[in-house]
């Protein structure tokens, strides 16, 4: 375990670029977000937290700790998953407002709201699979804890997309609302899995399950665009999504 000593430093990076991603959206509006946005918000940070936290009891010696926040942990896993799925009519909302009011949302139509309500069940299905596996895996420290280490690249997206969004309809507004919003949306993706190839590398776990798995949600990001405008998901989403 000598090579991870140094993992918790790490793992400071996708907290920093996480926080910066989403600082504007939560802070710039804070008395203005449901109570389920800030649930969502702090279950999410004290999960990155604690994958900060979690490696450095358990290359330190202090092993009873890790066990005894890993319990913790797995609590606060379910809390993130399930605010997550709890969120996703305020998607179908979003688009329908786009729908009725589209001089006020621009650029942001109907279908991007549709497609990131399906980006966002399969990658926090694919995150609650990561959860699980690290719980089947919890005798075998390496693999227990490499699925719970790439959780945070596979639910960076939704934090770090805004906040780069945000930027480039800043530097774009002159164009407004001739912008073309998945083109920041393409950028994040590339950066997000350049950080999870950079640290699996490092770590030597390219070829594990868990990075892969990682590398196909965030590529699985691409198709957000065509996944939106398909009719037929955006009537299963209506249908079985309900405020």
């Amino acid at each position: 375990m000598s090579k991870y000593k140094n993992l918790h430093r790490w793992m400071f990076i996708p907290l920093i670029f996480m926080q910066l991603g989403i600082m504007q959206d939560y802070w710039g509006d804070f008395s203005q977000n449901a109570w389920s946005v800030h649930v969502h918000y702090w279950t999410g940070t004290v999960w990155y937290i604690y994958l900060i936290i979690q490696p450095y009891f358990v290359t330190h010696g202090q092993i009873e700790r890790h066990r005894t926040n890993g319990i913790i942990g797995m609590f606060l896993a379910g809390g993130v998953c399930l605010t997550a799925f709890s969120m996703m009519n305020r998607d179908l909302v979003n688009a329908q407002h786009a729908m009725e009011k589209p001089d006020a949302f621009g650029p942001f139509q109907p279908w991007f709201f549709m497609g990131v309500a399906v980006v966002e069940i399969v990658m926090m299905a694919a995150f609650a699979f990561a959860v699980i596996q690290s719980i089947l895996h919890r005798k075998k420290m390496e693999d227990h804890s490499w699925w719970l280490i790439t959780t945070v690249f596979t639910i960076m997206m939704p934090a770090l997309g805004r906040g780069i969004q945000n930027v480039y309809i800043g530097i774009n507004s002159k164009h407004w609302p001739d912008i073309d919003i998945m083109i920041p949306i393409y950028i994040t993706v590339v950066l997000i899995i350049t950080m999870l190839l950079v640290t699996a590398w490092k770590f030597g776990k390219l070829r594990h399950p868990a990075t892969y798995l990682s590398f196909g949600i965030n590529a699985f990001i691409f198709l957000l665009e065509p996944l939106g405008r398909s009719k037929a998901i955006q009537e299963f989403l209506t249908s079985m999504i309900k405020g």
